[in-house]
């Protein structure tokens, strides 16, 4: 979803935040790179439900930390949403997806 600035301007909140995000991705990313290749030489079950379970949990974190942040900062909603409007799509979205 594209963000808005302020006239120009970036929030350093929200570039934290994203960079955080993006972070976290890439960890997930690294997890899932593991599994596949547990899975590729033959590993047993149970340490491979392991990562993958722990994978799922680092991905719904990212939902909720991201959610969060749309929630703490208007610049990741559409440009031109009301506050309202803003909140009635995040807990729709909320709703739909948590």
């Amino acid at each position: 979803m594209p963000a808005r600035k302020a006239a120009g301007k970036a929030d350093p909140g929200v570039d934290a935040a994203r960079h955080e995000l993006v972070l976290r991705l890439k960890r997930v990313e690294g997890q899932l790179r593991a599994v596949q290749r547990m899975i590729e030489e033959g590993t047993d079950c149970d340490p491979i439900a392991q990562q993958l379970a722990a994978a799922r949990k680092a991905l719904d974190k990212a939902f909720f930390e991201l959610m969060a942040c749309a929630i703490e900062h208007p610049e990741f909603s559409e440009a031109g949403e009301d506050d309202a409007h803003r909140v009635q799509r995040l807990t729709r979205t909320l709703a739909r997806l948590a």
